[in-house]
């Protein structure tokens, strides 16, 4: 095929030479937008339509993304698809697929700490990033869409050649990018200040091309061109009415800046060139999910000066010949010879070597690449994690750029959860979790987390690879805990003790790939069991704990806070024994599942828990606790007790608000739950029979987590009122 089109370019290339003497050199001018630059891929298939030959383009921001893909030689049917299909949310985000994290940064999530973490650098001081994104998604994406450009360090040797304009935000200087890695200049180009980090190159910091030179007229014609067809999709002002919060203000004030770059841009344009502007009006420079909208008013902006372009029109010739080269879906898929890492984190190369899958001798992968990248950013080392494709005469080598994080990596997080039983009881408890990262090559870590309130806890783990892989570990911890657990006799509470538990113990475990883990330990404990409220003729009394264990976790939510989809299964065994230092020989075992089911806006959480003691024990210290929100709702948390738990549950919500295609985005739900459940001891003195319970729920997803407010009540006349930051279930 390749050798055909080089036949018909060396026949027509006479003909191309005669009809450039004709014919003026073309510029195509694209001005940023963010959203509303998707209007570009109109007016691209109506000049092309039109027989409109382009010799140069030169974009800015957005407007650098379509015209580098379309350089690139990227179709405009390609480019629609694109724009079509492309996930605009996760792309305009940091956080990988929550299936493509590691099982241990999944692990982080299982408190009711809230999602939002502090991060501190080495030397104890707070770590704040330059951009509230910092642009990891969307660079890999632009890696993934220009890999067959790896090789093209000169921008004229494109198909058609091309410019990326950018700013640097410590000179205020305009930026034009005429050599380099295509990727990374539509990135930096594309950077807008505060929202998305800047991209550091030969030692700028640079940010959005629009801060300087919105609609980069100048720039084409320094590539010798003979006219111009410009294209603004620039936002327009906002009216004084329309002026209603911060947020407008810091937007308004953009815009200012970008349209009075871009007036004097358009002041130069002379009756030769030709100025698109597209209708929209109606829409915002976030109105990703409006893409076929904006691409048909760019092309009706397009064809409606089709009688401006007809003296333009050229006969086909070289010029698509090597765009039709450069189209050819074998040049994207490059084989890689060798794979190398540049890393300055934390953890070893061979850490970051093990998690990319990529087979040598085969073509690249690009969607296990990008699993790869992201399961490698999950894992809270790095700033951000690239890839290139480098050509030598041996065959192409494919670079991982791993950029340890400048913001530190240990990390602070807190929590908080209240209930009320609408009776005067109530309880609250406020946790914080503490880890250190990158103790060592292997990637060691030491998380402690603490909580005080009606549970108290303080729990230590160290936690040690023993592989590069990162599927082996050993985690020693300590654990300090105090809890109110119900004496009941005949199904009345007579008593409640206060129950104070302290041990430590070893573990050794596996990581199933990034879904679940295994692990077996050994642990042994200490405590005494006070009667805090009731009966003070009970008695209080110590006890000992040792024991072997087994817990299995698997978990593939795809969020944790408000699944669509995805299994949460955590199972655990355990054997008291007194060879290890038990007062009473017992075993027991829970079982735990949520397995969540969506369609559109709605969303369906089928799940429970079971937890049998299967000997005779002391009911204080072996006891499982019920109650709280779609715990049985009603009760207050944790307030019923029972060797044996068993609960099944329903849990619905639906989201009450439209997508936000940027991060600051506040989903409101409204749900319900239908619960059913018992608690009952093994020597029959307590049984609280089956407990028929629901909750009606209001949550917000928050900067900081869910904000749920329920109400829940039972058929045992139990009613109480939830108010939690963190974890919805």
């Amino acid at each position: 095929m390749r050798r055909v089109l080089v036949f018909l370019a060396l026949i027509l290339l006479p003909l191309a030479t005669l009809a450039d003497q004709a014919h003026p050199r073309i510029g195509l001018v694209l001005s940023g937008g963010a959203a509303r630059g998707l209007a570009h891929i109109g007016v691209l298939r109506a000049l092309e339509e039109q027989g409109v030959h382009i010799d140069a383009i030169a974009g800015t921001s957005m407007g650098a993304v379509i015209g580098g893909l379309y350089a690139s030689g990227y179709s405009v049917d390609e480019l629609e698809k694109l724009a079509l299909a492309i996930d605009w949310r996760q792309a305009l985000s940091d956080a990988p697929l929550r299936d493509d994290i590691p099982f241990r940064r999944k692990q982080d999530d299982r408190d009711f700490l809230v999602k939002q973490k502090l991060s501190f650098r080495d030397d104890g001081s707070l770590g704040l990033p330059l951009g509230v994104i910092q642009g990891q998604n969307l660079a890999l994406l632009l890696e993934s869409l220009l890999v067959h450009t790896s090789d093209t360090r000169d921008f004229d040797r494109l198909a058609i050649p091309f410019r990326a304009v950018a700013t640097d935000i410590s000179t205020g200087e305009k930026v034009v990018f005429r050599k380099g890695h295509l990727p990374q200049a539509i990135r930096a180009s594309m950077s807008i200040p505060a929202v998305f980090a800047p991209v550091e190159v030969d030692g700028q910091l640079l940010v959005d091309g629009g801060m300087v030179d919105n609609i980069p007229v100048d720039v084409a014609r320094e590539m010798g061109v003979d006219l111009v067809i410009t294209v603004d999709i620039g936002t327009p002002l906002r009216g004084r009415k329309e002026l209603l919060t911060v947020v407008d203000v810091l937007n308004q004030s953009v815009t200012l800046m970008t349209r009075r770059n871009s007036e004097a841009q358009l002041a130069t344009l002379g009756p030769d060139d030709i100025l698109v502007q597209p209708p929209l009006a109606g829409f915002s420079a976030t109105d990703f999910g409006r893409a076929r909208q904006m691409i048909d008013a760019g092309y009706r902006a397009a064809t409606i000066l089709k009688h401006r372009f007809a003296p333009l029109a050229r006969q086909h010739g070289q010029h698509e010949a090597e765009l039709a080269e450069a189209r050819l879906p074998v040049e994207r898929r490059p084989v890689i010879a060798r794979i190398s890492v540049e890393n300055d984190s934390k953890v070893g190369d061979e850490v970051i070597r093990r998690i990319i899958r990529q087979e040598t001798g085969q073509p690249l992968d690009l969607e296990r690449l990008q699993s790869d990248m992201g399961t490698l950013y999950g894992l809270d080392y790095f700033e951000q994690v690239h890839y290139r494709v480098v050509k030598r005469k041996d065959g192409n080598t494919l670079v991982i750029n791993a950029r340890g994080k400048r913001t530190g990596t240990d990390y602070l997080r807190l929590g908080l959860s209240l209930d009320d039983d609408m009776r005067g009881g109530s309880t609250f408890n406020l946790g914080a979790s503490y880890r250190v990262n990158g103790i060592n090559k292997l990637g060691a870590e030491w998380l402690t987390r603490a909580q005080i309130g009606s549970d108290q806890e303080l729990y230590s783990e160290f936690y040690q690879p023993l592989d590069y892989g990162s599927r082996y570990f050993v985690a020693p911890y300590i654990a300090a805990e105090a809890q109110n657990v119900d004496a009941t006799l005949d199904n009345d509470p007579i008593a409640e003790y206060r129950l104070q538990r302290y041990g430590y113990g070893f573990n050794i475990g596996r990581q199933i790939a990034n879904n679940g883990e295994l692990r077996l330990g050994i642990g042994q404990g200490w405590g005494d069991a006070d009667v805090r409220i009731g009966d003070r003729r009970l008695p209080s009394f110590s006890f000992s704990e040792g024991y072997y264990e087994a817990k299995y976790s698997f978990d593939t939510l795809d969020n944790v806070d408000y699944p669509h989809e995805g299994e949460d299964i955590k199972l655990t065994l355990r054997q008291y024994d007194p060879e290890l230092g038990s007062d009473d020989r017992y075993r027991q075992w829970e079982l735990s599942l949520d397995k969540a089911l969506s369609s559109d806006a709605n969303t369906f959480v089928l799940g429970g828990r079971y937890g049998r003691t299967l000997d005779s024990a002391e009911v204080v210290t072996s006891s499982f606790q019920l109650g709280g929100a779609r715990q049985l709702s009603g009760f207050r948390e944790d307030s019923i007790s029972g060797q044996n738990v068993a609960l099944a549950r329903m849990v619905y919500y639906r989201r009450m608000t439209q997508r936000s295609f940027l991060p600051l985005d506040f989903p409101f739900y409204l749900g319900a739950s239908l619960e059913r459940g018992r608690a009952w001891n093994q020597d029959n003195s307590f049984d609280s029979g089956y407990i028929n319970a629901g909750s009606l729920f209001i949550s917000f997803d928050t900067p900081l987590g869910p904000l749920d407010f329920s109400y829940g009540l039972n058929d045992v006349s139990e009613q109480a009122l939830y108010l939690k930051l963190g974890r919805v279930f």
